[in-house]
């Protein structure tokens, strides 16, 4: 551990609580700048030298989504109030991703998880497994009983794919389109994709 001229004099008695506080200048660091951050920022924010954060993160992309992943559970609270009711998987989604799409904006940490910068420098990481938890737990949270509407493990795991690539692309480029225009596109395109397998389901249920 560092001495006591860094971590402000407190240095951390565990390797689980110092990525705990890496992780947390982190979060501060970005929602304060609303850009991405380096080691060397996190290093002097909490007065250690890089080699201290590099021991728990190999590089700033590895703290950046750490740190991204860490901020988001807050917004999954305010998703959860946003869409809390609804029981149709296709109105859902659709209220989900515009939500989603207009608080990333507003939300520094939530927009650098689908940032052209991030995602060009790690392509693969939109459909990775960090990311399939996070989408996962926004299906959870909904009031909709998927497995009642034909979702079952594997296809929820694709509508969180399709779904994080579809708000990837329109946070890339928004286009023109209004609130409503935008809300009549997705239901009825990621909607009748929705109701697609919805409609497999035969009707006793979910087998």
């Amino acid at each position: 551990m560092a001495g006591r001229r860094g971590w402000g004099g407190d240095p951390p008695s565990s390797d689980e609580e110092a990525t705990r506080r890496i992780v947390a200048a982190a979060v501060e660091l970005i929602g304060r700048t609303g850009t991405e951050i380096s080691i060397a920022d996190v290093a002097e924010s909490l007065g250690v030298i890089r080699q201290t954060v590099y021991r728990y993160f190999p590089s700033s992309d590895a703290l950046m989504q750490a740190a991204a992943y860490a901020a988001v559970d807050g917004f999954l609270d305010q998703l959860a109030e946003h869409v809390s009711g609804n029981t149709d998987p296709a109105d859902a989604m659709t209220e989900a991703v515009l939500f989603t799409l207009t608080q990333v904006r507003r939300i520094p940490h939530l927009g650098l998880m689908l940032s052209s910068t991030y995602s060009n420098a790690h392509p693969e990481e939109v459909a990775s497994e960090r990311a399939h938890l996070f989408g996962m737990a926004m299906l959870d949270r909904f009031d909709v009983d998927w497995r009642g509407h034909g979702f079952d493990d594997r296809a929820q795991h694709e509508l969180v794919e399709y779904t994080l690539r579809t708000m990837q692309s329109f946070f890339i480029s928004p286009g023109t389109r209004t609130e409503a225009e935008q809300r009549h596109y997705l239901r009825r395109w990621l909607g009748a994709a929705i109701r697609a397998q919805a409609a497999t389901v035969p009707s006793g249920g979910a087998t």
